[in-house]
């Protein structure tokens, strides 16, 4: 069957920006148990309406003793009371078949001229689902339906000149006189008018439902829609950068390799004819060298964001201690955990770094987006191959659609990720299931620092 394009499906609002965190509330799990088993849901509560509505018709058959099989068992009643509820089961999934199954049961009670059931208030209930689950003209038809419907019963069972199919007799007492007529009609049109009523306001109430999960719904598209033109901009951004810095580097490279190609040619030539060619030669060579050393720094600086780059030692392992005291400083509550023999010999300046940058990396998040007064725990794992390095917190973490407004979050995972790949290693950063955010990376170790 192909979808309907107008029928809406309930959907998690999503908007840009921050989410209000409800992944604590008491009745978070429940809510989103009942959203991802809808068809459970509904099953369980056709089983409990069942035992409500059809008790009463088995008790009524047990009592019956005319010897009419028609009235006496019961089984009739039975019948169209379980096609009253067991369509309910399929109400949100299948809204259209449920329907059809109730609107065949309530002919069949009309047209034999069946007692009244107290399963016909469901009614109520498939008309609140056509109209906030089903198709847009399967919701007016339903809508419609359950008018003439109201008609039919008020017709059947409080008419006063209406007979019963069974026996021929008045389903209710007929009037003997003008003003027992008169009030008996008035109260056949109060009773239609508020069934009528309750029907038109129960479709509204399921309308006003449907228009909801539309909006949801939109809103979720949109989000997504946003997300995802954020990620191209800023591959594109990357990849501008990127090149830019490539350009960059590629100019003063060559430049200045050119300059000490020429130079070193020419003071091999020159110095057999004049010695003291060489010594201003190599001065100029590694002049040049210093200063494309300089304007490599200054390029790659910018990638760091570090001021001092030029003139502050790069950190290795050993300044984990002073990191962790400053952002002590700033109020975040940071242990640190150390298992296994320390063996920092067996990982490279470069990987060291590394280390550092990744710690770094994951508590300045904890300082920016765990908000409240969150505790940290820093554990690094000496184990035979490699260093397992793990940041934790119990804040309110950054979830996926803070991520997508923040791109800071975003860039310094990203980030992470490709400083620990650089050196052949892996790193996972997501929400905990308990509350809060963990970053868990490993390195392997180096036979030779680099």
């Amino acid at each position: 069957m192909r979808p309907q394009p107008d029928v809406p499906t309930p959907a998690r609002p999503v908007v840009a920006g921050v989410r209000p965190d409800r992944s604590r509330h008491p009745g978070s799990r429940v809510y989103r148990w009942t959203s991802r088993h809808r068809q459970t849901v509904d099953v369980l509560l056709a089983l409990a309406l069942a035992l409500v509505f059809l008790l009463p018709v088995l008790a009524y058959g047990d009592d019956a003793s005319s010897g009419d099989r028609w009235q006496d068992a019961g089984w009739l009643l039975m019948a169209i009371s379980a096609g009253l509820v067991v369509p309910l089961a399929w109400r949100r999934t299948a809204p259209v078949p449920a329907a059809a199954v109730m609107v065949a049961a309530c002919l069949v009670q009309v047209t034999l001229g069946s007692e009244p059931v107290i399963a016909d208030g469901l009614v109520l209930m498939m008309v609140y689902a056509l109209a906030a689950y089903a198709p847009r003209w399967a919701s007016i038809a339903g809508l419609w339906t359950a008018l003439g419907g109201a008609v039919l019963f008020t017709l059947r069972y409080v008419n006063p000149f209406a007979t019963s199919a069974w026996t021929g007799d008045p389903v209710v007492s007929g009037p003997q006189t003008r003003a027992e007529v008169t009030s008996a009609i008035v109260s056949m049109l109060v009773f239609l008018g508020f069934v009528a009523a309750l029907v038109v306001v129960v479709w509204l109430f399921g309308d006003i439902t449907r228009s909801r999960m539309l909006q949801q719904r939109e809103l979720a598209e949109h989000a997504a829609r946003l997300e995802l033109q954020q990620a191209q901009e800023r591959e594109l951004a990357a990849a501008d950068e990127r090149a830019r810095i490539a350009r960059e580097m590629h100019d003063i490279v060559a430049h200045s390799l050119s300059v000490i190609i020429t130079q070193a040619d020419g003071a091999r030539y020159a110095s057999a004819a004049d010695p003291a060619v060489a010594p201003r030669t190599l001065a100029t060579i590694a002049e040049t060298g210093r200063s494309s050393l300089r304007e490599m720094r200054r390029i790659l600086g910018v990638l760091r964001d570090d001021d001092r780059a030029e003139t502050t030692p790069l950190p290795t392992l050993a300044d984990l201690d002073e990191l962790v005291a400053t952002v002590r400083l700033s109020g975040l509550d940071v242990a640190v955990d150390t298992t296994g023999t320390p063996a920092p010999q067996r990982l490279s300046a470069g990987a060291q770094l590394v280390v550092y940058r990744v710690v770094q990396e994951a508590l300045t998040n904890v300082l920016k987006h765990a908000g409240g007064t969150p505790h940290a725990r820093v554990a690094l794992d000496w184990g035979a191959d490699t260093l397992g390095i793990t940041v934790v917190d119990d804040g309110r973490g950054v979830t996926r659609v803070d991520l997508t407004g923040l791109a800071g979050a975003r860039q310094g995972l990203r980030g992470m990720r490709e400083r620990i790949e650089l050196f052949d290693g892996a790193l996972e950063a997501g929400p905990r299931p308990g509350g809060g955010f963990r970053v868990r990376a490993t390195l392997p170790y180096e036979e030779e620092s680099r």
